[in-house]
């Protein structure tokens, strides 16, 4: 009796099981990056619709007359009353204080610039004894609070004979912008190449000469930059001409918007406040939208050497 061969048992193999790779790292940073941007562009969005909301409804405003103001402060002016702009301009001397304003700013801002760039290209490329202790004062103005020098500086101003004056105003603008200009134009002269000047000193450039026509026209952006926060600055200030410029001939601008808002009384000239109001924002603006590349590339210059 012949055996049968029983044949050989192959063992099922069970398939290698598929691992699961996890999503790559690049993914992943990508979603995060989308999220991110979605919501800093949805806050920059609010953060707009703040900003210009408030100054396209005083200029919509300023083009209304007053029943329309209080009837209808969201609608849109039924025709254009530009009476507004004339009755601010000549009834309520806003042409005075644009000429005021103009004068003041116009000539505090270039000595600040002047007289800061002088002082922050010495402090930035010259070693003497106290270098760091000047620069050390300096930064300590900017944290000193105008408002505990009012007093002090009334007395000064007026033993000095510069009381209710434009070039008294004048120099106390100067001194209230140098801290922060000299902070900032220190830092911007450090970047600019000392290569450049020692060229100008070989072929005999004066260090006077070397500053205005080498080093100063290579600083022209952070001129602009600082430029433009200084005009902001000024040209919104309040508190220092309303302690030391009481008389009504020099006055500015913004001490002419509460001149005007406070001496309607019971008059409700909201229609002639609206267009001052304008006035008053419109140079500032304009300023802004032309220079706004100018800062821009100012204040991101001194990022890289």
């Amino acid at each position: 009796m012949k055996a049968t061969e029983t044949p050989p048992v192959v063992a099922a193999t069970d398939p290698a099981p598929v691992s699961k790779s996890p999503a790559p790292a690049g993914k992943e940073k990508n979603s995060e990056g989308k999220t991110l941007n979605v919501f800093s562009h949805g806050v920059l969005i609010i953060w707009a619709i703040l900003v210009v909301m408030p100054l396209l409804w005083a200029i919509m405003s300023s083009f209304k007359d007053d029943d329309s103001i209080l009837s209808t402060p969201w609608a849109l002016p039924d025709k254009l009353h530009f009476e507004n702009w004339s009755r601010a301009w000549s009834q309520a001397h806003m042409s005075d204080y644009f000429f005021n304003t103009i004068v003041v700013v116009g000539c505090s801002l270039v000595g600040t610039l002047l007289l800061g760039s002088m002082a922050a290209y010495v402090l930035a490329r010259f070693d003497f004894p106290g270098n760091r202790f000047i620069y050390y004062l300096f930064i300590g103005g900017m944290s000193f609070p105008i408002i505990l020098a009012l007093v002090p500086l009334f007395f000064v101003m007026n033993n000095m004979g510069m009381l209710n004056t434009r070039h008294g105003l004048i120099l106390v603008y100067i001194a209230y912008s140098l801290p922060f200009t000299v902070f900032f134009l220190t830092s911007f002269f450090r970047t600019l190449p000392g290569s450049v000047a020692e060229a100008a000193m070989i072929d005999g450039a004066s260090h006077t000469r070397t500053f205005f026509q080498v080093m100063l026209p290579m600083a022209k952006p952070g001129l602009i930059s600082v430029g433009i926060f200084n005009f902001l600055g000024q040209w919104n200030q309040y508190m220092l001409p309303t302690v030391l410029n009481t008389d009504p001939k020099y006055r500015v601008l913004s001490q002419g918007l509460v001149e005007l808002a406070s001496s309607q009384g019971y008059k409700g000239d909201w229609s002639g406040l609206f267009a001052g109001l304008v006035m008053a924002m419109l140079p500032v603006l304009a300023a802004y939208i032309i220079f706004q590349r100018q800062v821009v590339a100012g204040l991101t210059a001194g990022a890289v050497k």
